[in-house]
């Protein structure tokens, strides 16, 4: 691997020291352990955009999670830097999200408002950290850092405060790992790329609305113009195919060129640098950021969106304030002596859509 990928010997390790795996190095052991976490699981039954009962041919946040995965496994193979690490934040990247998307992440941070509300990033890390009990010397999965780093994208001063060594980056304004980096930007490819595809599957956007995308035109010229192609769908599969390619190619040559500028040689190079190295060239990022506006307008806010954003709302209100009243009703592995308010929302937080709209059922009967 090129001397600026994390590797074993530079890794700061896990929080509570265990004897080295003779079959597995630690990377490939977090992601084993992520994926046979319960929280990696439910994700099969998580909102993307639809809600899982929209039908199967949606993504949920598992197979957006692998979505993710495969993309930076490719990018971080192509760059000779860590595909192991790469792969292992993008699979857990999303083990906090609520049931209902991003909707319901806004209700659940709603009704935390007061107790110090609510983030799917910060969520991640306390599955991962605190909320799964699989093993006998520890609470969590027990990752490494730069595993644990990589999944917290995001993060308030007043927040990372909290989180000792975890935390410093934000306070120092520090890069975090080129593998994590490349996690951040796999997200972006695969949850436009795919919001486009079952977008037009839902009967939302179809090709005109999706040829108002100039990314998605130019693509599609490329695509109709051999005249071989006649099935409409499949000239979008391979116009998303497409885009997603030239994206990838994008970023791996811009990051590549921008490494070699700055003469990075290892990881405290990129992490001392001004702004994160993984980037999409200009014309790249802008044709993406036209994509996301134009997904805002036709897809997420859509009236069919919207219905069940509200239903989602309402749901997830319904159920903070019954386990609330009811507290007796959370699991045990989930309850905090002195702070009932985030043993609640850790419980919503981990539920699927199915699980918490037969809850919500029963206590509207």
């Amino acid at each position: 691997m090129n001397s600026y990928a994390v590797t074993e010997k530079n890794s700061r390790g896990r929080a509570i020291a265990e004897p080295k795996s003779p079959l597995r190095n630690d990377f490939q052991r977090d992601r084993d352990r992520i994926i046979h976490s319960a929280a990696f699981r439910r994700l099969m039954y998580k909102t993307q955009v639809f809600v899982n009962h929209e039908g199967d041919m949606f993504r949920t946040r598992l197979s957006h999670s692998l979505e993710v995965a495969q993309i930076s496994r490719g990018i971080s193979r192509s760059m000779d830097i860590n595909e192991d690490l790469a792969e292992t934040i993008a699979l857990a990247h999303d083990l906090g999200h609520t049931p209902f998307g991003h909707a319901g992440q806004d209700a659940l941070n709603q009704c935390m408002k007061n107790y110090g509300g609510f983030e799917h990033n910060l969520q991640s890390l306390r599955v991962v950290d605190l909320l799964e009990k699989r093993y006998a010397n520890f609470d969590g999965l027990n990752l490494t850092f730069e595993s644990r780093e990589g999944i917290l994208k995001h993060c308030s001063l007043k927040n990372a405060r909290l989180l000792g060594e975890l935390g410093q980056r934000f306070i120092e304004k520090k890069q975090t790992s080129l593998e994590a980096q490349v996690v951040d930007l796999s997200d972006a490819i695969a949850y436009n790329m795919h919001d486009l595809d079952d977008g037009y599957r839902s009967n939302i956007l179809d090709l005109d609305s999706l040829n108002e995308i100039e990314f998605f035109s130019e693509c599609h010229d490329k695509v109709v113009s051999s005249g071989l192609i006649k099935d409409e769908q499949i000239v979008v599969n391979e116009t998303i195919r497409l885009m997603t390619y030239r994206l990838i190619d994008d970023v791996t040559k811009t990051s590549l060129a921008l490494i070699k500028a700055n003469k990075i040689s290892d990881i405290s190079d990129v992490r001392n640098f001004g702004k994160p190295l993984m980037q999409f060239s200009e014309p790249l990022d802008t044709k993406l950021k036209g994509c996301q506006k134009k997904l805002r307008e036709h897809l997420y806010n859509h009236n069919r969106i919207e219905m069940m954003s509200k239903k989602a709302h309402s749901v997830i209100e319904s159920l903070f304030n019954y386990y609330i009243n009811k507290t007796e009703l959370v699991p045990d592995s989930y309850l905090i002596a002195d702070n009932i308010e985030r043993s609640v929302a850790d419980y919503i937080a981990g539920m699927t859509d199915r699980f918490a709209l037969k809850i919500f059922e029963t206590i509207e009967k």
